[in-house]
């Protein structure tokens, strides 16, 4: 995905002038050439999930080819717990000198919904590097369910109001919320029921506990063909490249429904532009390597590099997006 000078004037001919304009030529070049160091020693990449999530998986596999453009150490420092808080006011509070970034998810546009009082304000303490890998979810019933399309269930829906069930992996998570945007645009009542993890979630859709579930493409894609589960839309804006049997959700029955799971790179909110730039080049030529497409197609993601102004953009219409499905789904701030 791709979101697709300043003139300096010098007058004066006295000594003085030549003197303070030679000063500050001296002062911007060693401003360059401290940038040109960058990265001066190893870098901390603070991330905002437990050990083996996606996020660590995005955040190691990018971690080992940027030490290695970098030609210094990239050290991955978990820091789960409150939804990203922690991990993303450690960023925010550390020197902005580029040595200290976050690879934060989707939750990092979720939380200003959510929560009434961060102890930060995401996009202006918070600059966007770049985003880094992004994945959609699977619309998915079980294989006895009577619902074959995304229509046939919005029809069910609609003639049972309130009947319908869906599950999520937690109360106010991503899949719930993908869930809420799924009802609110189709234009349905149905009961949202919250269990603790993605694995419980899909053990009751198996068991035919409830009635749909938006799950992940690594959690679900087995179970799908396996055959337990039947497969309705996926929430990309596209067909995915390695599911072009199954429509978008979009086409099926809710159109211009969009819902992803994502990673991106941040970092404090005065880093030098220098650095930005020179982060955001290699992580778009990391992207573009076939061993990290191979990589994270397995978790059912897209390795990404977009520019941080791309970033930037998609991160205001992300924090948008899920104010109106919190605000509509009466998900109050805490």
């Amino acid at each position: 995905m791709r979101f697709s000078a300043r003139k300096i004037h010098t007058t004066g001919i006295r000594l003085g002038c030549a003197g303070a304009c030679c000063l500050a030529i001296t002062l911007a070049s060693g401003g360059t050439l401290a940038q040109s160091n960058y990265p001066a020693r190893p870098i901390r990449l603070i991330v905002a999930q437990t050990a083996g999530g996606n996020s660590d998986m995005v955040a190691r596999a990018y971690a080992q080819r940027l030490s290695e453009r970098l030609g210094q150490q990239i050290v991955v420092d978990n820091r789960g717990g409150g939804s990203g808080i922690v991990a993303t006011e450690l960023v925010v509070n550390a020197p902005p000198d580029g040595h200290t970034l976050l690879l934060s998810p989707t939750a990092h546009a979720i939380n200003p919904s959510l929560i009434a009082k961060l102890p930060y304000d995401t996009q202006r303490d918070v600059k966007p590097i770049s985003l880094l890998g992004i994945g959609y979810n699977i619309l998915v019933v079980s294989q006895n369910h009577a619902a074959r399309t995304v229509r046939d269930l919005i029809s069910a829906a609609k003639a049972r109001p309130g009947k319908l069930t869906y599950a999520s992996s937690g109360t106010a998570g991503a899949s719930h919320l993908t869930g809420e945007l799924f009802r609110v645009m189709a234009g349905i009542d149905v009961l949202h029921v919250a269990y603790k993890g993605a694995p419980a979630s899909l053990t009751a859709l198996v068991g035919g506990e409830i009635d749909f579930s938006f799950s992940s493409m690594a959690s679900t894609l087995p179970l799908v063909r396996g055959g337990r589960l039947r497969a309705l839309g996926v929430s990309s804006p596209e067909r995915w490249p390695s599911l072009p049997e199954i429509p978008t959700v979009s086409e099926a029955g809710v159109p211009g429904y969009e819902s992803s799971s994502w990673q991106g790179l941040f970092g404090p909110a005065k880093i030098p532009p220098a650095v930005v730039s020179q982060l955001h080049r290699e992580v778009a030529s990391i992207a573009k390597l076939p061993e990290m497409h191979k990589r994270l197609s397995t978790e059912g993601l897209l390795p990404q590099g977009t520019t941080p102004a791309e970033f930037e953009k998609f991160i205001a219409v992300e924090i948008a997006k899920w104010a109106k499905v919190t605000k509509a789904a009466g998900i109050t701030a805490k």
